[in-house]
């Protein structure tokens, strides 16, 4: 009898994942929020290469090639002060001998540069990364990366989803409660979890919180444990 007594009183009970009864006088229950986000910054970074027997000729080839780069973004809108390009990258090539082996003769020398902006003009910044490979026809070998996109309130924004998901978790204790006749008091303990920002519509979830910068529009998801007294 004493045995049985003992059982039923660390007897644990959990609702859906989300609810836990953890002794007669406690109550753990996780709430969460969510939120539709837009991104309001844009970082874009394309690259361009060009080569030649000769690192004389290859240098002045790739001059040229980030004029056009400039003066087509300038076209475009984008303020020259946004325009940053990389330093300049050196890659020799070796001749291959007929065993397949890399011989010591240069071949020739391939240079290439990267372009980015920052820029808080996301639709505009976005058309151009679309459009830039246009820059081929007009003899530069342009390749545009995906833009990053980000939320720069995100820190303002994760204490209110906190409070939030904290709410959260009370109201759906005190339904819980709310059919037994009891009801929550002193909140005891809360443990915040990590963030999901995903894209819309994603069920993607990780241990270490996910941070999506490839949409635009994003969802924000905040978890909180909370643990409640019972009166």
């Amino acid at each position: 009898m004493i045995l049985s007594i003992a059982l039923i009183y660390s007897t644990s009970i959990a609702i859906n994942g989300i609810v836990e009864i953890k002794s007669s006088d406690t109550l753990t229950v996780k709430g969460s929020a969510k939120q539709e986000i837009r991104s309001d910054f844009v970082v874009w970074r394309g690259g361009f290469s060009n080569e030649s027997a000769d690192l004389s000729s290859a240098y002045e080839m790739l001059s040229e090639s980030r004029e056009k780069v400039r003066n087509y973004l300038a076209g475009k809108g984008i303020n020259p002060e946004e325009i940053v390009f990389s330093s300049i990258n050196t890659y020799p090539k070796r001749m291959i001998m007929p065993n397949g082996m890399y011989s010591n003769t240069i071949e020739s020398y391939e240079l290439n540069q990267t372009v980015e902006i920052n820029s808080d003009d996301i639709d505009g910044l976005t058309e151009i990364s679309r459009n830039a490979t246009d820059l081929i026809n007009q003899g530069v070998a342009f390749q545009s990366y995906p833009p990053q996109y980000f939320y720069t309130g995100l820190s303002e924004l994760k204490i209110d989803m906190i409070a939030r998901a904290t709410e959260d978790s009370k109201l759906r204790a005190e339904k819980m409660l709310g059919v037994t006749g009891s009801q929550i008091g002193t909140l005891k303990d809360a443990r915040v979890g990590v963030f999901q920002i995903t894209p819309l519509y994603s069920n993607e979830i990780s241990d270490y919180g996910i941070n999506d910068t490839s949409s635009i529009m994003k969802e924000i998801t905040s978890v909180v444990e909370c643990t409640f007294e019972v009166e």
